[in-house]
């Protein structure tokens, strides 16, 4: 397959990503490799302007999925189109250029800023990097100037340039790792669980400044998070993950008010609804065992222990992610079960 595909809408086609970590083993004469199957076969698109939400329970591979794709993680299989260049090739230096479309906003406010660095010092490093390699004509003036307009676009006054994070608020500090994101000017930003470790008050006007630059900017997000409700608010399409696959993918509307797949059913119906007369009234799905561990390739649906509704083929065959209304169909799903009620004919 070619190295560049050409699609002008799509920012980002991710292609059959797989990433497996190795796993220490404890048996003294044991000679076989064994693996931790984080992401396996997960594929996507996200087109210009969109923002495409990634979401599923704690450990289903969301995070891991952001860091291969950013090439934080060499991927153990796949593709990643970046604006029709595959980006899994590349090495560290040719990653650079790349970097510039592409940037990363971090979970955890705290820990993603260096303590010892000014909020200026460390919203400019990026661009005096870049200055550095050769990628980026750009004077101290200008530099000051990218700063201080930064700042005042993540709501924060430049006249706290010279404070240190310890100095900020939980919600403050997201802000600046936003505006260090944006120093480069990227067409896409990752982000992982960005308002996740914030106040639920301060989580609306981080997304809503979320929505604010995308405007502005034009441009594209990969967003990830476990909260339904930040889900649905922010995300043009959504795609659930369950044990490191996608088992679903649909525009927010037609997920919401018709998921299809067991798993998407039963996460949707454990989001509270601040109704008490619907909320009392609505059925919850209850699903029964654990979630399987990752260290182990099924043959069959990896949600087959724990769904109420499978069948026997369920159990050896792995439903593909099919189209549920005509090949260009937006809304995609991964069951026997829901594909055969729908009368489409599965292998």
């Amino acid at each position: 397959m070619s190295d560049e595909v050409k699609n002008d809408d799509v920012i980002l086609d991710v292609r059959n990503l797989k990433m497996y970590f190795p796993k220490e083993n404890n048996k003294l004469f044991s000679t076989k490799k064994k693996y931790i199957y984080a992401v396996d076969d997960v594929s996507f698109e996200i087109k210009r302007g969109e923002t495409l939400g990634l979401v599923g329970e704690s450990g289903c591979g969301k995070s891991t999925v952001v860091r291969a794709v950013d090439q934080l993680y060499k991927p153990t299989a796949g593709q990643v189109i970046l604006e029709g260049h595959d980006i899994t090739k590349l090495n560290a230096k040719k990653m650079l250029p790349v970097r510039q479309t592409m940037q990363m906003v971090f979970q955890d406010p705290y820990s993603s800023l260096d303590p010892r660095m000014t909020t200026a010092q460390i919203i400019s490093e990026p661009l005096k990097i870049y200055r550095e390699k050769g990628l980026l004509k750009i004077s101290d003036a200008e530099i000051d100037q990218r700063v201080d307009h930064l700042m005042e676009l993540v709501g924060l006054s430049k006249f706290f340039k010279h404070r240190f994070p310890h100095e900020f608020s939980g919600g403050q500090r997201q802000r600046i790792g936003i505006a260090r994101a944006l120093a480069l000017k990227p067409k896409l930003i990752l982000a992982d669980e960005p308002v996740s470790a914030l106040d639920v008050s301060i989580q609306a006007q981080i997304l809503n400044l979320f929505k604010d630059i995308q405007k502005q900017m034009g441009l594209s997000y990969l967003f990830i998070a476990h909260d339904l409700a930040v889900i649905k608010y922010i995300s043009d399409r959504i795609a659930v993950m369950y044990l490191g696959k996608i088992v679903e993918i649909a525009d927010k509307d037609s997920l919401y008010s018709k998921p299809l797949h067991p798993y998407t059913q039963a996460l949707l119906s454990a989001a509270p609804i601040p109704d008490p007369e619907i909320e009392a009234k609505r059925q919850r799905i209850i699903l029964t065992g654990d979630v399987p561990s990752p260290d182990k390739q099924r043959p069959g649906c990896a949600f087959y222990d724990r769904c109420p509704c499978h069948m026997d083929k369920c159990k050896n065959s792995l439903p593909k992610l099919t189209p549920i209304d005509g090949k260009n169909s937006e809304h995609r799903v991964a069951c026997f079960k829901v594909l055969e009620e729908m009368g489409i004919k599965t292998e």
